[in-house]
């Protein structure tokens, strides 16, 4: 009798606890976007930057993705901080407060003799290259864009 008894106590806190795991579950936010964007061409500086403000705003603001973009190539010249124009800054500005990382090829930096200093402020290098960091980033799960 009192092994019955154990036996249904038991099996009633097993499926009480698969329950409690279920129902906290459901009320858990979905994981967040991982998102790698990749630009190299500097006449689609100005559209990609929009394609990453449309996404920020698209999962409901800062912090609800995490949004990298690697830059490299020509693309890299757009953010030379003394050319720079005030629209890219803006932007880009807009972006780095709503929690996206922004990436530079260590490689078109050295190519293009820049350091991180002369770029606008928010970069990253990516050390090991551009190419080399979106595979990197492939490979941890990020989803890869290039619009």
């Amino acid at each position: 009798m009192q092994r019955r008894s154990l036996l249904r106590a038991s099996l009633a806190g097993l499926l009480g606890g698969v329950g409690v795991r279920e129902a906290s579950a459901a009320t858990e936010q979905p994981a967040s976007h991982r998102v790698a964007y990749h630009l190299a061409d500097i006449d689609r500086v100005v559209f990609v930057l929009g394609n990453l403000q449309n996404h920020v705003d698209g999962v409901g603001g800062a912090g609800k993705a995490d949004i990298r973009l690697v830059v490299h190539g020509p693309a890299l010249r757009a953010f030379h901080a003394l050319s720079a124009d005030d629209h890219t800054i803006s932007m880009m500005q807009k972006l780095v407060q709503a929690g996206v990382s922004f990436e530079a090829c260590a490689n078109t930096m050295k190519a293009q003799g820049v350091k991180l200093d002369d770029l606008t402020p928010g970069f990253v290098a990516a050390e090991k290259g551009g190419v080399v960091r979106l595979t990197e980033l492939q490979q941890q799960g990020y989803a890869y864009l290039r619009p």
